[in-house]
């Protein structure tokens, strides 16, 4: 059987990162660079796998129990990389048996995992770290999720006398830029709950996630020389600073944590003449994320009203909602998660998701989806990181499940 870590850095070789821009599905022909990959690798191990033009692998594993009925459950992972960071080139690190102290990822530029900024780290003295060099991020969300579900895969096949019910696998393209589901065929699927591996370190579970939304401002302004311009000049620049100085400083992603919501400026592109700004909007709780869209509308309207219609133009869209509402009714799923976890030597730590996945949104589409921690840190950036010991949990919380499941084990 391979080592995960060995699967992991074949995985994160290929280049996968999606564009946000783009109008083709996926979006980045490169992703099918690893589906296919996946796909042939399944098919080796004589599991049923298809790949269809969206860029969706699914697999299915029939049940080896005859003498009850098992519902099919599912776990997923997506092989895109997030556009926040270069993903091409990865050159990872290992750091076996690592001492618990700041780790250097590029001396020149002076790229380092401190101690101080990341107190979790003295945590994994003595285990075995995957880190970046430093240029790129290291791609572990999600390929650390992938690995994991396959080590299971090849487990199962493996050992034969592992009783199980029907597993159903599927990787997707697309989740970091929010399209990760968008042709998922639930029925074609065939689960009728499911897992997502892609959460962050070790025991965390995740059944809540934010109720999202994007808006999209335009400002028209009036550019005028600046030598004749009293009266005159509308600077689109200073009405986009204007405009954010309306929302709430306190409810921006750096003052914010748990359940605590935000309007976060992602992007302000300008001149004089024409500025562009982009927001995301997020919060669990319903009421507030209403009550947030509202105050960007009203932020709008006052400043249209202030240098007339047409100044600025919002598109405002809903983009995805908080899992806890189709989740909770079935909430021996949860439990039997925080079960494989405890069977694991895993302590389960239960918190709500501040961002979102393909769980969410699947389980909105009659698919009751989790997520189950990956186990990596920092994920989007240059600083990401991942211990194999915590792929390794994971892996094992899979087969936990399924046979949680499989024995009706409350």
């Amino acid at each position: 059987m391979e080592k995960i870590l060995d699967k992991f850095l074949r995985y994160v070789a290929v280049e996968t990162t999606s564009d946000p821009d783009s109008e083709t599905y996926p979006s980045t022909s490169s992703q099918f660079n690893l589906l296919e990959m996946l796909v042939k690798e399944l098919k080796e191990m004589g599991i049923e796998a298809t790949l269809d033009k969206y860029g969706y692998v699914m697999a299915s594993i029939p049940s080896n129990v005859k003498d009850k009925e098992i519902p099919p459950i599912g776990f997923i992972a997506h092989v895109d990389t997030a556009p926040d960071a270069s993903g091409k080139n990865i050159r990872p690190r290992i750091l076996e048996n690592y001492d618990g102290t700041d780790i250097v990822l590029h001396k020149e530029k002076g790229i380092k995992l401190s101690v101080k900024d990341f107190p979790e780290l003295p945590g994994y003295k003595g285990q075995t770290l995957v880190v970046t060099d430093g240029t790129t991020l290291l791609g572990a969300d999600d390929k650390a999720g992938i690995a994991e579900i396959m080590c299971a895969v090849q487990y199962i096949v493996d050992h034969p006398e592992f009783r199980h019910g029907e597993i159903k696998i599927g990787f997707t393209p697309d989740e970091e830029i929010g399209r990760g589901v968008d042709y998922f065929d639930v029925k074609k699927f065939g689960a009728r709950y499911a897992y997502t591996l892609d959460g962050g370190r070790i025991g965390e579970l995740e059944f809540e996630n934010f109720n999202a939304a994007s808006a999209k401002i335009h400002i028209q302004g009036s550019n005028i020389h600046p030598g004749y311009a009293k009266n005159k000049m509308v600077n689109a620049i200073l009405i986009g600073m204007e405009l954010n100085s309306l929302l709430p400083a306190e409810q921006r992603p750096e003052h914010t944590q748990d359940y605590e919501g935000f309007f976060h400026l992602n992007g302000f592109q300008g001149t004089v003449e024409e500025a562009d700004m982009q927001y995301i909007i997020r919060d669990h709780d319903t009421r507030k994320f209403e009550t947030k869209k509202q105050l960007m509308k009203d932020a709008v309207d006052f400043i249209n009203k202030k240098y007339g219609t047409g100044t600025v133009l919002l598109e405002l869209k809903d983009q995805y909602y908080n899992m806890r509402k189709e989740v909770e009714p079935h909430y021996k799923i949860v439990e039997k998660a925080i079960r494989a976890m405890e069977m694991a030597g895993v302590e389960p730590k239960v918190q709500p998701i501040r961002g979102g996945t393909d769980g969410a949104r699947l389980s909105f589409m009659g698919l009751p989806c989790p997520n189950l921690f990956a186990g990596g840190h920092n994920f989007h950036g240059k600083l990401e990181y991942i211990p194999v010991e915590s792929m390794e949990k994971a892996m094992q919380v899979i087969l936990n499940l399924i046979a949680l499941y499989t024995e009706d084990i409350a």
